[in-house]
């Protein structure tokens, strides 16, 4: 099971990195048209800006883990190992709560987009913003998962 997980981790770390690859080089190719060539090349912008959506939410749903989150850990850190558990759960409970509780609404308003498409490439707005809906739900997972480990035995090792 870890040598799976371990292969799914590293596909979509270069899906990531196919996806910055394709931001950047359509972000070089639109300043090569506009500068270089007598007329600049549209569909440049919207892969761009798409490429850059679909890495952000791919990124922060999917690979970036809770160690390398920005926290301000002041009172936590204070406190002493169960109270830490505590707030560790508390934490847990409101992404999960509030993300699943918000996320048959967003899903619903993402299938909604299939009538509108971007202006350019035409390209259905509900695939434009699926990785909105992806990253909901792998961080809702996420919770749960960080959740059930710091109610087990070895809770001190998830602090």
């Amino acid at each position: 099971m870890g040598r799976l997980i371990r292969l799914l981790r590293l596909g979509a770390e270069r899906v990531g990195q196919l996806l910055f690859v394709v931001m950047f080089g359509a972000f070089l190719l639109q300043i090569v048209s506009r500068y270089a060539l007598p007329d600049p090349l549209p569909w440049t912008d919207e892969v761009a800006l798409i490429a850059f959506l679909w890495l952000v939410f791919w990124v922060g749903g999917l690979l970036l883990r809770d160690s390398d989150q920005v926290r301000f850990d002041i009172v936590a850190k204070a406190l002493p190992p169960g109270g830490q558990r505590v707030l560790a759960i508390l934490g847990h409970l409101l992404v999960a709560g509030l993300f699943g509780a918000a996320l048959p609404t967003i899903l619903d308003y993402i299938a909604f987009l299939w009538r509108e498409k971007t202006p350019v490439l035409l390209i259905p707005l509900d695939w434009v913003y699926a990785c909105f809906g992806l990253a909901l739900v792998a961080i809702v997972l996420r919770a749960l998962k960080a959740l059930a480990g710091l109610l087990g035995p070895r809770w001190r090792e998830r602090l």
